[in-house]
């Protein structure tokens, strides 16, 4: 098997369903070199030791002009600039604080926890709106549906407008999963016009909030004035933009695979009906075991990097395989059991370094409430199938649709 045909095999869709023993193979060379300008790492503590090196950037004006172009489909084109998580310090680091003032510790300590009550209320009315169906799909009755939900809740968005920003999410989802056959050119138009008239709304959003603040994240972010100073316009909607997109995607990859793995592990599933609390360690190998991130392809070398035996030269693109170190058994026994018991998860599965998931805190709440209530309250669950059909995104892994039958909905 040569190098260009694995990496080739990985990001193809025949084998989305289970890469996990290509990943085993990439492991047999912790950094692979790919042509010229092109280094695949796949080891735990190699990841790791990038993540944290100050000399691997996350902004892609820094690839040479030979390691621009990559394998997997570039973003669509914005007229925004680029968001924090795409900028290395010190740009990164000033975005990243203000937005972290609203959202999270020290300044913010408590929204996270304060919010447990209504993401249970929002996970309670979508389980009661499946009625007396005896199947749904998890992905579009529930996954997708919950963290758009939160994210409008967080920001402020009315409840009369959840709607309009729900039809705008899944039509920019689906921008990064194109369907097989689908007309290129129709996909990307489609997929712009949402993108600019969420730009607007949240551009009359931000005027609202600027005259009259409320208790939420944006406007927190419009009329804050700390000692990094304050947002430009443009700078607020691309954060704002981050955290629907970013926060959306994850999340829904997060508590579709969790489900799917716990009806292939029903022991487990079964543990959780009885007690709630198997759900904090639960994640956590479900954030190992099934990352709903599974490579970041968009690291470029500021120096010359001499790593496990291979030297990345200044400019060339690294691609960090997160769910391949995740299954390194360097670093984890027995890696590719689903074990919530395990006592040493210092996953990758949110990143590590100064990009570690933003929204980390968030996601886990959303995936231990969700997977909590959809495992007590469905009686009975089983897979329709198995492997479900999967997106097309290599990057964002998770099933499109994941079709649950069930006897009937426990109060």
């Amino acid at each position: 098997m040569t190098q260009e045909t694995l990496l080739r095999q990985i990001i193809d869709y025949d084998n989305r369903a289970d890469p996990y023993p290509l990943y085993a193979e990439l492991r047999k060379t912790p950094v692979r070199q790919e042509g010229d300008e092109l280094f695949v790492v796949s080891t735990y503590w190699e990841i790791k030791s990038l993540l944290h090196d100050p000399r691997i950037s996350s902004d892609a004006r820094n690839l040479s002009p030979g390691a621009a172009g990559t394998l997997l489909q570039e973003e669509e084109a914005s007229p925004l600039p680029p968001s924090f998580l795409r900028l290395d310090p010190p740009e990164h680091d000033r975005l990243r604080r203000m937005t972290m003032r609203p959202f999270g510790p020290p300044e913010t300590p408590r929204r996270i926890h304060n919010m447990r009550g209504e993401l249970a209320r929002i996970v309670t009315d979508l389980i009661d709106g499946f009625g007396d169906r005896k199947q749904v799909d998890i992905v579009d009755d529930f996954s997708y549906p919950f963290p758009v939900t939160v994210i409008c809740r967080l920001l402020g968005v009315p409840r009369e407008d959840e709607a309009r920003f729900h039809t705008w999410a899944d039509t920019i989802a689906a921008g990064l999963d194109p369907a097989p056959g689908q007309d290129a050119g129709e996909q990307h138009r489609v997929t712009q016009q949402a993108r600019t008239e969420l730009g607007m709304y949240l551009s009359g959003l931000i005027d609202e909030r600027s005259g009259a603040p409320g208790d939420d994240m944006l406007s927190e972010l419009v009329t804050q004035h700390g000692p990094d100073g304050q947002m430009t316009r443009a700078e607020l909607l691309s954060t704002a933009s981050l955290l629907l997109i970013a926060g959306h995607e994850t999340t829904v990859n997060l508590i579709t695979n969790g489900m799917l793995t716990l009806l292939r592990n029903p022991e487990v599933l079964g543990r959780l009906r009885e007690d709630a609390r198997l759900a904090v360690p639960l994640v956590e190998e479900l954030l190992r075991f099934e990352p709903p991130v599974q490579l970041l392809p968009q690291r470029t070398t500021l120096a010359d990097i001499d790593i496990a035996g291979t030297t990345i030269p200044e400019g060339a693109s690294v691609w960090l395989v997160l769910a391949s170190g995740n299954r390194d058994p360097q670093r984890f026994p027995d890696p590719d059991r689903f074990d919530p018991d395990r006592k040493d998860i210092q996953h990758l599965g949110f990143g590590s370094g100064i990009h570690n998931c933003f929204g980390a805190p968030l996601a886990r709440l959303e995936a231990q409430l969700a997977l909590t209530e959809l495992t007590r309250r469905l009686d009975g669950p089983r897979l329709v199938e198995d492997p479900p059909p999967y997106r097309q995104n290599a990057v964002l892994r998770g099933p499109r649709h994941l079709n649950v039958a069930f006897d009937g909905l426990r109060s």
